[in-house]
């Protein structure tokens, strides 16, 4: 019996070791982050834990620079700032390196140490201004035994070993997507979903010019974007970047994010709010990515921005939602041949009102070029179904070079693509949706084809997918962008719009508690007339 039990405790630890070896370094440090949860919000401690892999990331770039510049023979210079940011590596004084923090992860100041790193780090680094965590080591009152054993996992990583990997950068990843998934809903609004943030690159193709993204969370918009143009063999320095973010530590996670990467950003000079202080004002940029804040309330007073330039020849976005604000702002910092690709709710497309006023000013307008309506559960922080909106600044008919690509565009004037993207899709985290690499290429196939001059050859629309619509059909549709009123459905159950539904049971609703509330004051009347009161 007592081999019995030996050896099932052997396969028990022999199963154990094999599951920690499959592990990646990512599930390992997400387990080591783990043990954290308890004294810290989940809000809290991916700064924690992002803080110390960027001073990992930091500290092993830094000494490859001190030691390449040893066998270059000039071991003199390993203490001069310039010789390690001239090759975009920034400078770690002594009490900044990880190797010092490493030698003290037991001791009971160690949080303190980790604070003064990072200070000290950003302030010998201007290109870090802002970016890093401040203080939030010492404030959080971290179990030092488990502190330090976060500090040993990571000291595991090696992240020059495989340069073409990406090891740090897919690590911080991993973190961002955990987090915003810990988080839940109404929060974890500073990361997008990657497969939505890689079909919207794949759509807009941003291999040269101006990037903006007037909400842009923790950045992902701009690294697809690089990602996008290493993937098609283009050049990353003929993009530049701008951005704004209004939450201070999502503002950091951004700074962080491309810090890590290398990516060069202009995210203004502190975080904002894009509408009451704007930071790009004259920004014309060839790209607009973003994932506004879903119907946000009142986000101006009624006396305030009436006469903004960025709602110039459109009405006034109304007090109660900032879809169409949104909007707007993108549309005016678009340059003349300017493409945008954002995210919103799906409330946007048949709004009423000053929302219908301006939608129909941006289709008569012929900015409007498709429309993808999202499966549900794509998103951390909320259910709701979601679309994808693709504006054009030059719908026209044009000849581009794009990364060595000569592209015809045919004149679609007034046409848009309506897309449903409701049946794709992989499972994700057990309840959640992403798309697969197949699903990305067929849709971007099928929308670029939709672009090109040999659109009547080689474009169909497609029952339950896809349909280009024309001006008068959707003016027809009093102006609605609600992919099924114009995509064919074989079951016409698959065509309830869920939005125009809730609000036609609301308005519905609101009527049954009018009358109910009439037929109650009949009620008291009567009572009160044959003499009895009835109080309440």
């Amino acid at each position: 019996m007592r081999e019995g039990r030996i050896h099932t405790y052997q396969q028990k630890m022999a199963k154990q070791a094999k599951e920690k070896k499959q592990k990646s370094i990512e599930e390992t440090l997400w387990d080591s982050a783990n043990k954290l949860r308890g004294t810290v919000e989940p809000s809290e401690y991916k700064h924690v834990v992002l803080g110390l892999i960027f001073l990992k990331f930091a500290s092993d770039k830094f000494e490859e620079r001190k030691n390449e510049l040893i066998a270059e023979g000039k071991g003199k210079y390993i203490n001069v700032v310039e010789f390690y940011t001239a090759k975009n590596v920034f400078y770690l004084p002594e009490i900044s390196r990880w190797s010092y923090l490493i030698a003290n992860a037991k001791q009971d100041d160690i949080a303190i140490k980790i604070d003064t790193a990072l200070f000290t780090v950003e302030k010998n680094n201007p290109a870090l201004k802002g970016a890093l965590p401040d203080n939030y080591y010492s404030r959080m009152n971290l179990d030092v035994s488990k502190l330090a054993s976060l500090l040993d996992t990571i000291n595991n990583i090696n992240t020059l070993k495989d340069k073409q990997q990406d090891i740090v950068g897919r690590v911080y990843e991993y973190f961002l997507s955990k987090f915003a998934l810990a988080e839940g809903k109404g929060k974890g609004e500073f990361y997008t979903p990657k497969s939505i943030v890689n079909l919207i690159a794949e759509m807009i193709e941003p291999y040269k010019g101006k990037i903006y993204d007037p909400c842009c969370g923790s950045g992902g918009m701009f690294v697809q974007s690089i990602k996008f143009i290493q993937a098609h063999h283009g050049n990353t320095k003929e993009v530049a970047i701008y951005g704004q973010e209004y939450t201070a530590t999502t503002y950091k996670l951004a700074k962080m994010n491309l810090a890590i990467r290398g990516i060069s950003a202009n995210l203004g000079d502190v975080p904002e709010n894009t509408f009451f202080r704007d930071q790009h004002k004259d920004l014309k940029a060839d790209f607009v990515m973003a994932n506004p804040p879903f119907n946000q309330k009142q986000w101006r007073a009624d006396n305030e921005l009436t006469n903004d330039p960025r709602w110039a020849g459109y009405d006034v976005p109304p007090t109660g939602n900032a879809n169409y604000a949104w909007i707007l702002n993108m549309v005016s910092k678009l340059s003349e041949n300017g493409v945008a690709g954002f995210v919103l709710a799906n409330g946007a497309l048949s709004g009423d009102g000053t929302e219908k006023a301006i939608r129909r000013k941006l289709i008569e307008n012929n900015l409007v070029e498709a429309i993808v309506v999202l499966p549900q559960d794509m998103f951390y922080t909320t259910n709701i179904s979601v679309t994808l909106w693709f504006l054009n600044k030059n719908k026209k008919a044009r000849t581009i070079e794009q990364n060595g690509m000569i592209k015809k565009y045919r004149n679609r004037e007034r046409e848009i693509l309506f897309m449903d993207l409701r049946k794709i899709g992989i499972p994700f985290e057990k309840k959640y949706i992403q798309f697969s690499e197949e699903n990305i290429n067929q849709v971007t196939g099928t929308f670029h084809t939709w672009q090109q001059t040999d659109f009547e050859t080689k474009y169909q629309n497609i029952p339950e997918f896809c349909y280009s619509a024309s001006f008068d059909e959707i003016a027809k549709k009093d102006f609605s962008l609600v992919p099924s009123k114009y995509i064919e459905f074989v079951n016409r159950d698959e065509n309830i719009d869920f939005d125009e539904k809730m609000q036609a049971l609301q308005t519905e609703f609101a009527e049954l508690l009018k009358a109910e509330d009439q037929s109650r004051k009949d009620l008291l009347t009567v009572f009160k007339e044959l003499g009895y009161e009835i109080n309440g």
